[in-house]
């Protein structure tokens, strides 16, 4: 391109990345002529670059997780000695021990925090209950909750906002490629362990195991980053980890962590970020994710050994799913096929009903959240009240129940957790639906699924149950503390699972424990739509590998059944809140599409020059936000056969490198390469650094402005480019499958006048919505 080239400063252009702000101009509709003149298009491809990151909008950016090519990048690999390619090695596995260590630590610190919390305030009530005082325990019910909520409220609202929710969206997008601002800091960390124990201690219908993916997340971010000017450690060896493409390896492990601590179940924990999390995968990912997970399940189970000796106060095998039936015996009948399909159907039915439900109460708590703090506190501490006064009411409209004497437990529960709670009876009889009700949601869950109790449970109680926890799973996730989804779902697909399984009665050979398990994971599946870490984590949770295929059976009924009705409850999240994730699989109609096409309904691209003026580069760096530009040389030396200068696609370089380069003030006083000079002033590792001062700040005088830069040493000579005849669909497998940032489009013809670079596309640009905006009638023609 030519150095007058019009630089376009709108979030519309070729290069334009994700964090544009500014309205686009209106373009003539006849500026771009299609090669299929029947597609009908607005002028230009629009783009939206917001997202809803914790409570507030913010601009969002990609990720470079390309490997930048550039002259520094080869000459610093060359350089590097067999004892520094080691310490690389090994510095990459112990951040993944350090990774595991301290979420299995953290975890455990959660789970004894909760227990004795929550312990102490169940223990309480039900001495009050037992002395008659039932308004004074329900005010101490309620008290202990409201407080509670403050705490992990007013953390989230005030101090790390991003704290609140699962986290798993956002880390779904980071490892897809999209950077979510304050997702991984160190105050989001503190608050989300903090607010955690507050949330799941206060009785809300939430669980740990979300938030448990998002610490392990942050921790694994935060050790990422030792190195980097932001914290003290200045290490040389850790500054090789600066750069998002290692950090979102860490991520990944701090991710599959969070799951087995969550669930003490290694293997699931690496199959949901490979099936679920994760969009880009290897096998060298494979074996330190299990690596990680390994230490967890280490440093879980030598918690647990510690705390059996009553040195943990109320902590027992609380805590924890812990749901051991392997000495249970498992047989399966022809005519135990259809109840279990039903509890399949169900599932999926369920779930994708509460994701549509839910997604309308979203979209409701966002008009709210709107209002401001007040409003989001408010609005938690009303669901917190709302969840108390159930939690203590309901019980009371369960009549007792005598204790059966051949049961080996014991019978009422007196203190700690136990499947037969007294609650409100005389001696030798229990109620229970407080025995789900009054305890903590991870007791809850082992009550329920408990075996070998085939008249423990009333229908009527367990109606109830699932009634409410179906109401507290819709009004409790989405306010302002952090809160999973795993738990709540487990509890309602548990319920019905159980239900059926005692409404089925002597049709059905398989335990009413067992029928609350595969409930659990229909709906599971019904609502995420994952498979095969779920099937995992649940033959891990119970320890008997006779219910494989069982489990097999109706995970995948279920799934298909949700399938053919709506998302998963993860890209709902993720719509909602602006994330610009890109799928797995195109759209159809994405086919009748070129990428040359797509590209001609944007403004021209803005290129550089390989030796270019000082003052050009502010100049662009000012009036654009784009974060990649092509180098393009005029008048080269041209090889044999080929017209006297010839222009050549040099690469591209980044903004963040201008920005670097213009910090050093690295300047040329005549036009000329420094390609050896420049290593002087420059490492690889320099140019990983992503923050730094602005453009705006940078000040220059006159005299520098007239110098030059030679950018060949900062340009990725190798990025990826794609012929313009290529479909969408095509380029958009590509983009998703390598983690691309920017995609560079390339002539079919090329010869003299022809510039080198149609276009670039980035994120953005290959996003459904986005597309149809430019070509509204696209989807309907791809349907005919």
């Amino acid at each position: 391109m030519e150095e007058t080239s019009k630089l376009i400063p709108e979030p519309t252009t070729a290069a334009a990345d994700l964090e544009v702000d500014g309205e686009e101009d209106e373009q003539d509709p006849e500026s771009h002529s299609l090669h299929q003149p029947l597609l009908k298009r607005t002028p230009t491809l629009t783009t939206h670059h917001l997202a809803m990151v914790g409570a507030k909008i913010s601009h969002i950016e990609s990720l470079d997780y390309e490997i930048n090519e550039n002259d520094l990048f080869k000459h610093d690999w060359r350089s590097r000695s067999s004892v520094q390619v080691l310490q690389y090695i090994f510095l990459k596995w112990t951040l993944a021990f350090l990774v595991g260590l301290l979420t299995g630590v953290v975890a455990s610190l959660i789970n004894l925090a909760i227990e004795n919390i929550a312990g102490i305030k169940m223990l309480h009530v039900a001495r009050l209950v037992n002395e008659k005082r039932y308004v004074t325990g329900f005010a101490y019910f309620t008290g202990a909750n409201f407080a509670l909520t403050i705490v992990a409220a007013t953390l989230c609202v005030v101090f790390a906002p991003t704290a609140a929710g699962p986290g798993v969206p956002e880390i779904k997008a980071y490892l897809n490629g999209v950077d979510t601002p304050n997702m991984f800091g160190a105050s989001t960390l503190i608050v989300k362990i903090i607010g955690s124990i507050g949330a799941v201690s206060a009785g809300l219908d939430l669980g740990k195991e979300g938030p448990l993916v998002h610490i392990g997340a942050c921790l694994a971010s935060l050790l990422g980053q030792v190195g980097s000017d932001n914290y003290w450690l200045k290490w040389r060896w850790l500054q090789y980890f600066n750069n998002d493409r290692d950090r979102r390896d860490l991520i990944t492990c701090g991710a599959s962590s969070g799951v087995c601590a969550a669930f003490r179940a290694p293997v699931g924990g690496v199959l949901f970020s490979l099936e679920e999390v994760a969009s880009w995968w290897r096998s060298a990912l494979l074996w330190r994710t299990f690596f990680s997970t390994a230490v967890v399940v280490v440093v879980l189970r030598g918690f647990m050994e510690y705390c059996d000796s009553g040195k943990c106060g109320l902590f027992g095998k609380g805590g924890l799913i812990l749901f051991d039936v392997s000495s249970v015996s498992v047989t399966y009948h022809a005519s135990d096929l259809l109840p279990v399909a039903l509890i399949g159907i169900i599932g999926g039915v369920l779930g994708s009903l509460y994701n549509h439900l839910l997604h309308k109460i979203l979209r409701l708590y966002n008009l709210i959240n709107e209002k401001g703090r007040m409003a989001k506190l408010l609005l938690s501490l009303g669901v917190s009240l709302f969840t108390s006064i159930c939690l203590y009411l309901l019980p009371f409209l369960a009549p007792c129940t005598p204790c059966d004497p051949t049961l080996d437990a014991t019978c009422p529960t007196v203190g700690r957790s136990g499947n037969f709670k007294q609650f409100n009876c005389p001696n030798g009889y229990y109620n229970d639906l407080a025995s789900l009700l009054h305890a903590t949601n991870d007791d809850a869950v082992r009550n329920i699924f408990s075996t070998g109790t085939p008249t423990e449970f009333r229908p009527i109680s367990l109606l109830i149950f699932f009634a409410l926890y179906c109401i507290l799973g819709l009004f409790t996730f989405g306010i302002a503390v952090p809160s999973g989804l795993f738990l709540p779902i487990i509890l309602m697909g548990s319920a019905y699972g159980r239900l059926l399984g005692l409404v089925m009665g002597s049709y059905t050979y398989i335990d009413q424990g067992l029928h609350a398990v595969l409930g659990a994971a229909a709906l599971m599946s019904g609502s995420m739509r994952m498979t095969v870490s779920i099937c995992v984590i649940f033959l891990e949770l119970t320890n008997n590998l006779l219910l494989l295929p069982m489990m097999m059976f109706v995970l995948l009924i279920a799934k298909t059944v949700g399938d053919a009705f709506n998302p998963s409850i993860y890209e709902i999240i993720l719509e909602l809140k602006g994330l610009p994730f890109l799928e797995a699989n195109p759209e159809p109609w994405m086919r009748n599409l070129t990428v040359g096409e797509l590209a001609a309904a944007k403004p021209g691209v803005v290129s550089l020059r390989g030796i270019e003026k000082v003052a050009r580069v502010v100049e662009v760096l000012k009036s654009t936000k784009h974060n990649g530009f092509p180098v393009v040389d005029q008048g080269v030396p041209s090889p044999v056969g080929m017209p006297e200068g010839a222009t050549e696609l040099h690469g591209v370089v980044l903004r963040s490198h201008l920005v670097a380069v213009l910090r050093k003030k690295w300047f040329l006083q005549e036009r000329r390469t420094g390609e050896w000079e420049v290593r002087e002033k420059f490492t690889s590792v320099d140019l990983a650094q992503k923050k730094g001062p602005k453009i705006e700040e940078i000040v220059l005088t006159e005299d520098e402005m007239d110098m030059y830069i030679d950018l060949h040493p900062f340009t990725n000579a190798t990025p990826y480019t794609v012929l313009e005849t290529m479909s969408v669909a095509k380029a958009m497998v590509l983009f998703r499958q390598v983690a691309l940032r920017h995609l560079l489009i390339v002539p079919k013809y090329q010869g003299a006048g022809i510039s080198p670079v149609v276009g670039i596309l980035t994120r953005q640009d290959l996003r459904a919505h986005n597309i149809l905006g430019a070509f509204p009638h696209l989807e309907k023609k791809g349907e005919k």
